[in-house]
């Protein structure tokens, strides 16, 4: 977990240098990145808040992501993981966002979307990167590459403004 913290600690100082706010939209991850942030003394002048979407009812009332979006794509897709970002800009005071959305396990696998696999989102104005990973181990290892990869990759889509 140190590890976490000191990326949660390099994307503050990312957020302050540009005078961002971040918000997070978490499922898969069930509020272990926003909750690695606010272990950071400070972290509220940086982060906005962490919402965590882990229905698909809680991704569409309160990120807007379409109900026929996760028909079509289901909720572990890079789709709706664009759409939970889009969604986190509009309804916070947030000028960048990140999503996760994916499969812990040891259940949940579909064809196609074996365990371990999740999708991310990054979001900032109109632009908008996603990915999506595989990940090994069990449920709680899943879990901490997932919220290790979601802020690395906000540092490296920071990076690329």
């Amino acid at each position: 977990m140190h590890h976490l913290t000191d990326l949660a600690t390099q994307v503050g100082h990312a957020l302050q240098q540009r005078g961002w706010k971040l918000a997070t939209c978490e499922s898969i991850t069930g509020g272990g990145i926003s909750q690695a942030i606010t272990d950071i003394a400070g972290s509220s002048e940086w982060f906005d808040c962490g919402l965590v979407t882990y229905s698909n009812a809680s991704k569409t009332r309160f990120l807007d992501v379409p109900k026929t979006l996760l028909a079509q794509h289901g909720a572990v897709s890079e789709a709706v993981a664009a759409a939970m970002v889009r969604g986190a800009l509009a309804h916070t005071d947030a000028q960048i966002s990140l999503s996760t959305t994916g499969i812990a396990g040891p259940g949940g696998a579909v064809p196609g979307k074996p365990v371990g696999t999740v999708c991310f989102g990054w979001a900032h104005g109109s632009i908008v990167h996603t990915e999506r990973l595989v990940f090994t181990g069990d449920r709680e290892a899943v879990r901490a590459q997932t919220a290790e990869h979601a802020l690395q990759g906000l540092l490296t889509f920071m990076e690329r403004l």
